[in-house]
């Protein structure tokens, strides 16, 4: 099964276009921020979150409940496809429905390998892949560079260069993509 959550009007052939409001006219009413999820531990291949994850989870708690239902349902393997507004970009503080910034590295929180790289290093990162026994490994993280700023890297500006705007001023990164895997195979390790 494929689940393209908080659709809206963008419905996909071959999923399940899942979204609260009926009047998007999904192929299924749910609200992911009602937990636990109508579906099956271990039954979804592939997960769509296209600007969603800034909408819900405004609580710490009810937003590791969300990802923990997502690594619940998902079989190992599983490809997660986030996309997301840069948190320092205008397009993410001017909506009144964001709640929740999403750094395009926040999801190293919630993989295995990184948490047990920083409980060698003595690192007072929050290890929640380990407290929550979740797994998710990053495959890809791309940055879609405002127009202004692309332009500017089409005219020869260089990644670092690019980069180094990142760091220091809003409005260089529109939208944020993270590409997580699912694993399951060393699950229920602990610390």
């Amino acid at each position: 099964m494929k689940l393209n959550l908080g659709c809206g009007f963008a419905k996909l052939d071959g999923w399940v276009n899942v979204d609260k409001f009926a009047a998007c006219e999904p192929d299924q009413v749910a609200d992911i921020e009602s937990l636990p999820w109508p579906w099956a531990d271990d039954s979804v291949d592939e997960v769509l979150l296209s600007h969603v994850l800034e909408h819900v989870g405004q609580s710490t708690d009810l937003f590791l409940g969300i990802v923990t239902e997502l690594w619940r349902v998902c079989r190992h393997g599983a490809r997660i496809d986030i996309r997301v507004p840069h948190f320092r970009n205008d397009s993410f503080v001017q909506d009144p429905t964001h709640v929740r910034a999403i750094h395009p590295r926040s999801f190293e929180h919630f993989s295995r390998k990184t948490n047990l790289r920083w409980k060698a290093e003595g690192s007072p990162a929050t290890p929640l892949a380990l407290y929550l026994g979740v797994d998710f490994d990053i495959e890809l993280i791309h940055l879609e560079l405002d127009p202004v700023w692309a332009e500017k890297s089409r005219a020869g500006m260089g990644r670092d260069e690019i980069m180094d705007a990142v760091r220091q001023h809003n409005n260089v990164v529109m939208d944020c993509q993270v590409v997580l895997r699912v694993v399951k195979r060393d699950a229920g390790q602990g610390l």
